[in-house]
């Protein structure tokens, strides 16, 4: 799982971005490991079909929909021929739809369809990247549906896949992603995707500015990878129970008022 791709990121992506150097690199790893990338809904069809996967297969997935996925990724995909999938916050794009909550530079509408052509999947991301379990019904609905009819206006085809803004989902916001015709949803969990995660719940590891190039060669072989995010699954466990006792908390007023 990729964020932002940029030499000079702002304070709020840096984090969770990577050098185009190291974006590079990393793909070049992917090539001489023989790993062979697909896309989400390739995945999910395979599963769903029994059709059996490449050899050892990989998600290439990035999140948001920052500028430099077109300017320095997508150069290093096509240099190997590699697919990947897109999740785009419609809400945070350049263009008529926009909603001013972006991050950094964004993508504009013409680079994703550029991106589409390409052979990047495009996947939804919601449209304005709140947290989905902390929403009522009408506002998740609301986010699900813009997000995806506009990606379908834009590239004359509604997408397949979603991915959930920060992780987060519950029961209740998978089904709703189902219901909004999304064949698959992917989380983050950082640990490796099995078959039996189920198709709206797969897991993504994170790849950041730390992530250097002995990690990253870990990652793509399946080791240490628990150890690796350690402290990232003990604070998403710790802020798991916060959040559901702020939406508990929520549920309360809405039954007293």
């Amino acid at each position: 799982m990729y964020h932002a791709v940029a030499a000079e990121p702002n304070d709020a992506t840096r984090a969770l971005s990577v050098t185009p150097e190291a974006f590079a690199a990393q793909m070049a790893r992917v090539a001489e490991r023989g790993l062979t990338p697909v896309g989400t809904a390739d995945l999910a069809a395979r599963w769903r079909s029994g059709r059996p996967l490449p050899a050892r297969p990989v998600l290439i997935t990035f999140d948001d929909g920052y500028e430099g996925v077109h300017r320095h990724a997508l150069p290093a995909l096509a240099a190997h021929g590699f697919p990947a999938t897109l999740f785009v916050s419609t809400g945070w794009l350049r263009g008529a739809h926009d909603t001013g909550g972006a991050l950094d530079t964004m993508l504009d509408w013409d680079q994703v369809r550029e991106l589409a052509d390409a052979g990047v999947e495009i996947g939804g991301h919601s449209h304005t990247h709140p947290q989905l379990d902390q929403l009522d019904d009408t506002a998740l609905r609301d986010e699900l549906t813009r997000c995806r009819d506009l990606v379908a206006a834009e590239l004359g085809a509604p997408p397949a896949s979603f991915a959930y803004p920060y992780g987060y989902s519950s029961r209740r916001v998978r089904t709703a992603v189902r219901e909004n015709g999304f064949a698959q949803a992917l989380a983050v969990g950082n640990a490796l995707a099995r078959r039996a995660q189920g198709p709206y719940a797969l897991r993504r590891v994170t790849v950041r500015r730390t992530t250097d190039d002995a990690e990253f060669v870990r990652l793509l072989e399946g080791r240490s990878v628990g150890r690796v995010f350690a402290r990232d699954r003990a604070l998403t466990k710790g802020y798991a129970v916060v959040r559901r006792a702020r939406r508990l908390g929520r549920r309360t007023v809405d039954a007293l008022v």
